[in-house]
Protein backbone atom coordinates (compact mmCIF):
# COMPACT_ATOMS: atom_id res chain seq x y z
CA UNK A 1 0.00 0.00 0.00
CA UNK A 2 1.54 3.34 -1.01
CA UNK A 3 2.20 6.07 1.52
CA UNK A 4 1.21 9.63 0.64
CA UNK A 5 1.23 13.08 2.19
CA UNK A 6 -1.73 15.30 1.36
CA UNK A 7 -0.81 18.95 1.72
CA UNK A 8 -3.04 21.62 3.21
CA UNK A 9 -4.37 22.69 -0.20
CA UNK A 10 -5.89 19.23 -0.60
CA UNK A 11 -7.04 18.98 3.02
CA UNK A 12 -8.74 22.39 2.89
CA UNK A 13 -10.40 21.46 -0.39
CA UNK A 14 -11.70 18.21 1.12
CA UNK A 15 -13.25 20.13 4.01
CA UNK A 16 -14.86 22.78 1.82
CA UNK A 17 -16.14 20.40 -0.87
CA UNK A 18 -17.29 17.07 0.59
CA UNK A 19 -18.21 15.75 -2.87
CA UNK A 20 -14.94 16.68 -4.58
CA UNK A 21 -11.89 14.67 -5.54
CA UNK A 22 -9.95 15.70 -2.43
CA UNK A 23 -12.74 14.28 -0.26
CA UNK A 24 -12.66 11.13 -2.38
CA UNK A 25 -8.98 10.78 -1.51
CA UNK A 26 -9.71 11.01 2.21
CA UNK A 27 -12.39 8.34 1.87
CA UNK A 28 -9.92 6.15 -0.03
CA UNK A 29 -7.38 6.59 2.77
CA UNK A 30 -10.03 5.60 5.31
CA UNK A 31 -10.79 2.56 3.16
CA UNK A 32 -7.15 1.48 3.10
CA UNK A 33 -6.28 2.36 -0.51
CA UNK A 34 -3.18 4.20 0.75
CA UNK A 35 -1.57 5.25 4.01
CA UNK A 36 -2.17 8.92 4.66
CA UNK A 37 0.83 10.51 6.39
CA UNK A 38 0.49 13.90 8.08
CA UNK A 39 2.40 16.01 10.58
CA UNK A 40 1.20 18.46 13.22
CA UNK A 41 2.64 21.26 11.10
CA UNK A 42 0.38 20.31 8.18
CA UNK A 43 -2.65 19.98 10.46
CA UNK A 44 -1.88 23.37 12.03
CA UNK A 45 -1.64 25.05 8.63
CA UNK A 46 -4.92 23.45 7.54
CA UNK A 47 -6.65 24.63 10.71
CA UNK A 48 -5.18 28.13 10.35
CA UNK A 49 -6.39 28.46 6.75
CA UNK A 50 -9.90 27.24 7.59
CA UNK A 51 -10.27 29.42 10.70
CA UNK A 52 -8.31 32.57 9.93
CA UNK A 53 -8.53 33.27 6.19
CA UNK A 54 -11.26 35.91 5.71
CA UNK A 55 -11.63 35.13 2.01
CA UNK A 56 -12.61 31.54 2.84
CA UNK A 57 -14.76 32.41 5.84
CA UNK A 58 -16.68 34.98 3.78
CA UNK A 59 -17.47 32.47 1.03
CA UNK A 60 -18.07 29.35 3.17
CA UNK A 61 -20.06 29.35 6.38
CA UNK A 62 -19.14 26.79 9.06
CA UNK A 63 -18.50 26.89 12.78
CA UNK A 64 -14.99 26.66 14.21
CA UNK A 65 -16.11 23.43 15.92
CA UNK A 66 -16.45 21.82 12.49
CA UNK A 67 -12.78 22.55 11.86
CA UNK A 68 -11.84 21.02 15.22
CA UNK A 69 -13.85 17.89 14.41
CA UNK A 70 -12.21 17.70 10.98
CA UNK A 71 -8.73 17.93 12.49
CA UNK A 72 -9.68 15.09 14.83
CA UNK A 73 -10.84 12.98 11.90
CA UNK A 74 -7.58 13.65 10.05
CA UNK A 75 -5.61 12.52 13.10
CA UNK A 76 -7.65 9.31 13.29
CA UNK A 77 -7.23 8.33 9.64
CA UNK A 78 -3.57 9.25 9.26
CA UNK A 79 -0.17 8.08 10.35
CA UNK A 80 1.14 11.06 12.33
CA UNK A 81 4.77 11.86 11.57
CA UNK A 82 6.86 13.69 14.18
CA UNK A 83 10.35 15.12 14.29
CA UNK A 84 10.44 16.45 10.75
CA UNK A 85 13.92 16.97 9.33
CA UNK A 86 14.96 20.49 8.37
CA UNK A 87 15.17 20.74 4.60
CA UNK A 88 15.34 23.58 2.09
CA UNK A 89 13.77 22.61 -1.19
CA UNK A 90 11.04 25.06 -2.20
CA UNK A 91 12.75 28.35 -2.95
CA UNK A 92 9.63 30.41 -3.68
CA UNK A 93 7.75 29.25 -0.57
CA UNK A 94 9.85 27.77 2.25
CA UNK A 95 6.63 26.96 4.17
CA UNK A 96 6.16 24.11 1.68
CA UNK A 97 9.35 22.47 2.93
CA UNK A 98 7.40 20.89 5.81
CA UNK A 99 5.34 18.92 3.29
CA UNK A 100 8.45 17.43 1.72
CA UNK A 101 10.03 16.87 5.15
CA UNK A 102 6.94 14.92 6.21
CA UNK A 103 7.12 12.79 3.07
CA UNK A 104 10.83 12.06 3.58
CA UNK A 105 10.38 11.15 7.26
CA UNK A 106 7.32 9.00 6.48
CA UNK A 107 9.07 7.30 3.55
CA UNK A 108 6.09 8.30 1.42
CA UNK A 109 6.06 7.64 -2.30
CA UNK A 110 3.82 10.64 -3.07
CA UNK A 111 3.02 14.19 -2.10
CA UNK A 112 -0.43 15.19 -3.30
CA UNK A 113 -0.89 18.91 -3.79
CA UNK A 114 -2.48 21.71 -5.76
CA UNK A 115 0.40 24.04 -4.86
CA UNK A 116 2.21 25.16 -8.01
CA UNK A 117 5.55 25.53 -6.21
CA UNK A 118 5.42 21.89 -5.14
CA UNK A 119 4.00 20.57 -8.40
CA UNK A 120 6.73 22.34 -10.37
CA UNK A 121 9.33 20.23 -8.55
CA UNK A 122 7.72 17.01 -9.87
CA UNK A 123 9.96 14.88 -7.63
CA UNK A 124 12.07 15.39 -4.54
CA UNK A 125 14.38 12.66 -3.26
CA UNK A 126 12.35 10.00 -5.09
CA UNK A 127 9.02 11.34 -3.80
CA UNK A 128 6.62 12.03 -6.67
CA UNK A 129 4.67 15.27 -6.37
CA UNK A 130 1.30 14.94 -8.07
CA UNK A 131 -2.11 16.55 -8.28
CA UNK A 132 -5.13 14.92 -6.61
CA UNK A 133 -6.45 13.92 -10.04
CA UNK A 134 -3.20 12.21 -10.95
CA UNK A 135 -2.98 10.42 -7.61
CA UNK A 136 -6.54 9.13 -7.71
CA UNK A 137 -5.90 7.79 -11.23
CA UNK A 138 -2.81 5.98 -9.94
CA UNK A 139 -4.82 4.44 -7.11
CA UNK A 140 -7.60 3.33 -9.42
CA UNK A 141 -5.13 1.72 -11.83
CA UNK A 142 -3.47 -0.34 -9.08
Amino acid sequence: MPRAVLDSTVLVSAFLNPTGISSDLLRMAQGGAFTLCLADEILDETRRVLVEYPRIRKRYHYPDEAVIEYAGLLRMVSHLVTGLPKIRAVIRDPNDDMILACAIKAKAAYVVSRDKDLLDLQTYRRVEIVSPEHFIALLRND
